[in-house]
């Protein structure tokens, strides 16, 4: 009997090597895909092998063919200019989810099907499972430490349908013991949480950089307008931020707005952070292709942070999202995802913050 082929993306890590461990105990066909996604590295540790090589040496120790796919041009086309235009626009961007996205999933589906696999796996700490009906529902991750299906909104019923989670139900834990009892030789490599294409993850040595004549001084002012201090470029803000604002006061201030058009920082108290409503563009669901009616859920503002009771309703191509209670530090240009339990309804991402 045939075995089933299954692609997997494979980034030199412990994880997505461990998936294609786990896959190939199962039974599949395993193919290992390396996406080259950037020409930027981060000297994390000088000398260090590439994440190519890695995921080169981890296909060898398994015994399966691994291929590199080079996604440089749309990467820089579609993220990293996505990225540095959102921050020079007074927005804070979730790159990640962008990739995912747009590159990620769609690229690998589609390099898929180049060499007849039927489904693609990552290491990503989030759980598909499906109904009598044949209904696919996308789940947090076991480990709710390292869950990440925060930035998996986007799969809809298509794409989950040709996804595989291998570590879905494991905890992080686990993962790392179970990646040395197969002998992968990066068990032990170090994670990396940051911006992949950000040396250093210095984000603002890397905008000064790539949009050099776009980053000018501004103003600094108080909600009614009033002059504080001057700013060296919005772009190295962001909502809910106090320190390094260089202003003197009577009382802490913090970062309430980015005003892109008249190139100020807006700051307020402790209070003005915080915020009920919002509304979110470019939505999408793994349920369903939109949303009708109004719908109570659990609401997530950005990666990392716990979710609050709120209340989504269409608003033609938006998503009004009104929380039970005030939220601190919402911020355009990340997402807000949706969730019912610990099932992903969908998301978008934030546009504009109603106080």
């Amino acid at each position: 009997m045939k075995k089933e082929r299954v692609v997997v993306a494979m980034s030199g890590g412990g994880d997505s090597s461990l998936a294609a461990a786990l896959l190939l105990e199962q039974g599949y066909d395993v193919v290992g895909m390396t996406m080259r996604l950037s020409e930027e590295t981060r000297a994390v540790v000088p000398n260090a092998p590439s994440s190519v090589d890695d995921a080169r040496r981890v296909a060898d120790v398994l015994g399966i063919p691994h291929y590199v796919i080079d996604f440089t041009d749309v990467f820089e086309r579609t993220v990293i200019n996505y990225f540095l235009d959102e921050y020079l626009c007074g927005r804070t961007p979730n790159p990640c989810v962008v990739c995912n996205r747009h590159i990620k999933f769609d690229g690998l589906l589609r390099a898929a099907e180049n060499v007849g696999a039927s489904c693609i796996a990552t290491g990503h700490y989030a759980r598909i499972d499906h109904d009598e009906d044949g209904v696919y529902h996308l789940r947090k991750g076991l480990d709710h430490d390292k869950d990440q299906s925060y930035v998996l909104y986007h799969l809809n019923q298509e794409k989950l349908a040709r996804v595989i989670f291998p570590l879905g139900n494991l905890r992080k834990s686990e993962t790392r013991r179970m990646a040395e009892e197969y002998g992968l030789p990066v068990a032990h490599k170090t994670e990396s949480q940051e911006i992949c294409f950000v040396p250093n993850d210095d984000y603002k040595a890397y905008l000064r950089e790539h949009r050099p004549g776009q980053l000018r001084s501004g103003d600094i002012v108080d909600r009614d307008g009033n002059h504080l201090g001057t700013h060296d470029g919005i772009a190295f803000y962001t909502i809910g931020q106090r320190k390094g604002l260089g202003i003197a006061a009577p009382q802490p201030l913090y970062v309430t707005d980015l005003d892109a058009a008249e190139n100020r920082v807006i700051v307020g108290t402790a209070d003005d952070v915080y915020a009920r409503e919002l509304l979110a563009i470019h939505p999408s669901w793994t349920l369903w292709s939109e949303l009708h009616e109004e719908r109570p859920v659990q609401a997530k503002i950005r990666y990392g942070k716990r979710e609050a009771a709120a209340t989504i309703a269409p608003l033609g191509d938006r998503v009004r999202v009104s929380f039970a209670q005030p939220q601190r530090a919402v911020t355009k240009g990340q997402s807000v995802v949706f969730y019912e339990d610990d099932i992903v309804l969908g998301g978008g991402i934030i546009d504009k913050v109603i106080s």
